[in-house]
C-alpha cells in the first residue's frame, strides 16, 4: 500500500508532497510522493491530508471506560475508593469486555495505535481478547492489589502472582509480538512488600515482560506510603524492584530531588498525565525537569473517568501548555518535544522497536488527519496543529502493524454502533458508589 500527503515522519522530518510505502507489517519506503509512486506502481494508493506515526498511550485504562463522567470534582483517593474501585469490582466477565472494547475502539477511532493498559483485577482476559481482535498494539497487564482494597478486588497475593503468571503464558508475545504483557501492581498504598517483590520476580522470569504502576500522584498518596515504610515512594519503589528500563511509572507528579537521581539512574520511564493531574488536582509533574536528566517521559491520558477522553492531540495540547504556565515560560516543551513524548518516547516505555517513527524497517503503525476543515485553516506549521489545535476526530485512517483498522473514518475491525449500544447496557446496570 501507497500512503500519501504531508508526511509527519518524525519531530523533525516533514515531507511536504510526500508518501510512506508499506509492505505486509513493515514500512519499505518514506520520501517524495512522485519518485515512490514512480518506484512502486503497482501499489494500492490512499491519500490523506497528514500522515503521522500513530501515536502511543503511555498509561491507560480502558476498563474503566463505562465510568466516564460518574466521579468529577473530587480528589485521587476518595475518585478511587468512593467511585472507580466500586465501579471495578462490579463488573462481571461481560461488562469488562464492553469496557475494554469501549476503550479500545475510542483508541483507534483518535489515532492511538499503541497503549500502555492498566487493566483491573478480574477478567483481564477479556481485554487480552478484545485488544488481540481489534489489532491495537498494546503492553497490558492484569492489576494487582493485595491490601487495603475493597471487596471484588482484594487478592490472596500468591493468588494474584499466579493469576499474572498464567496471563503471561498465554498472552505474552502473541499475534507476533503485538501484545505483550506488564505486571501491573495499581500502586504502593495496595500493594503488599511481598507482593511488590513478586512483581519483580515474575518480570524478572520472563523475557521481554515488564513492570507498569502508578507512582507519587497525590501528596496523600506519598504520605501513606512513607507512614507505612519511613520512604519516600521512588525510595520505596527503588528497594523493592520497582524501577529500572522496563517499568513504567504513570504521573510522577511529586518527586523530591533525591528520587529524581533514582528515576534518571535507574533509567525508569515516567508517564506524564497532564488532564488527569489537572482534573485530580494532583499537581503539574516536573516533565522539564525529568527531560534534563535524560528520563524518558512517555505521554498518557490515564482513564475515562479522570480525563475525561483519550484524545491523544487534546492531551498533546494540555501538556505543553500546562507546562508553559506552570514555568512561566513560552518556550517551555515546545511542539516537537511533545511529538516525541505522544510517539517515539511511549513507544521506547512501552518496550516496543521501530514504533513511533515513520522510516524504513519501522512498524507500520500509521495515522491520517484530515485538515480541510475551519480549524486546520490556515495551514502554518503542521507540527504546531497537531500538538495544538488537532482533534482526535480529526483522525480518518489508522494502521497497525500494516493492517487498516479505521478508513474514512470507518472503524473496520468492530461494529461501533453495536460496541456503544453494549456499552450503554452495562454503564446502566453497574455500581459506580460505595
Amino acid at each position: 500500500m501507497l500512503l500519501s500527503g504531508t508526511v509527519v515522519a518524525d519531530a523533525d522530518t516533514v515531507i511536504p508532497d510526500g508518501a510512506v510505502v508499506v509492505e505486509d507489517d513493515i514500512i519499505v519506503a518514506v520520501g517524495d510522493r512522485s519518485t515512490c509512486r514512480d518506484q512502486y506502481p503497482d501499489h494500492e494508493h490512499r491519500a490523506c491530508d497528514v500522515l503521522v506515526p500513530g501515536t502511543v498511550g503511555g498509561h491507560v485504562h480502558s476498563v474503566q471506560s463505562l465510568g466516564r463522567g460518574i466521579a468529577d470534582d473530587t480528589e485521587l483517593l476518595e475518585w478511587l475508593s468512593e467511585y472507580v474501585l466500586p465501579m471495578e469490582a462490579s463488573l462481571s466477565a461481560d461488562g469488562m469486555r464492553a469496557a475494554a472494547e469501549l476503550g479500545y475502539l475510542e483508541l483507534i477511532e483518535s489515532g492511538t495505535t499503541t497503549c500502555i493498559d492498566h487493566l483491573s483485577v478480574a477478567h483481564a482476559d477479556e481485554a487480552f481478547e478484545a485488544a488481540r481482535e481489534f489489532g491495537i498494539r498494546g503492553r497490558l497487564g492484569k492489576v494487582l492489589m493485595d491490601k487495603d482494597s475493597p471487596a471484588g478486588l482484594l487478592e490472596d497475593t500468591d493468588a494474584a502472582l499466579e493469576e499474572s503468571e498464567r496471563l503471561i503464558q498465554r498472552y505474552h508475545g502473541v499475534d507476533d509480538g503485538r501484545i505483550q504483557y506488564a505486571v501491573t501492581p495499581r500502586f504502593a498504598v495496595s500493594c503488599t512488600e511481598a507482593c511488590l517483590r513478586g512483581a519483580r520476580e515474575l518480570a524478572d522470569a520472563y523475557e521481554g515482560v515488564t513492570i507498569h504502576t502508578h507512582a507519587s500522584e497525590n501528596r496523600g498518596e506519598i504520605e501513606t506510603v512513607e507512614d507505612e515504610t519511613g520512604k519516600r515512594n521512588i525510595h520505596w519503589l527503588d528497594e523493592v524492584g520497582l524501577t529500572g528500563e522496563d517499568v513504567v511509572l504513570a504521573h510522577c507528579v511529586w518527586t523530591d530531588e533525591e528520587e529524581r537521581e533514582v528515576l534518571a539512574e535507574t533509567g525508569t520511564n515516567v508517564t506524564y498525565c497532564p488532564s488527569s493531574n489537572m482534573k485530580l488536582a494532583s499537581g503539574i509533574a516536573p516533565v522539564l525537569d525529568y527531560l534534563d536528566r535524560g528520563i524518558n517521559v512517555a505521554l498518557g491520558n490515564d482513564g475515562p473517568p479522570c480525563n475525561n477522553t483519550l484524545d491523544p492531540f487534546t492531551e498533546m495540547r494540555q501538556a505543553s501548555l500546562l507546562q508553559k504556565v506552570d514555568h512561566l515560560d513560552s518556550e517551555a516543551l515546545p511542539a516537537t518535544t511533545v511529538f516525541e513524548m505522544a510517539t517515539v518516547n511511549g513507544a521506547r516505555a512501552a518496550g516496543f522497536d521501530r514504533v513511533g517513527k515513520l522510516r524504513e524497517g519501522w512498524k507500520a503503525d500509521i495515522v491520517g488527519l484530515e485538515t480541510d476543515i475551519t480549524r486546520a485553516t490556515p495551514l502554518h506549521d503542521v507540527l504546531s496543529h497537531l500538538t495544538f489545535a488537532a482533534h482526535g476526530d480529526d483522525v480518518q485512517f489508522t494502521m497497525v502493524d500494516g493492517e487498516v483498522l479505521m478508513q474514512d473514518g470507518e472503524v473496520l475491525v468492530a461494529d461501533a454502533d453495536a460496541i456503544r449500544s453494549r456499552a450503554r447496557e452495562f454503564a446502566a446496570e453497574m455500581d459506580v458508589t460505595a
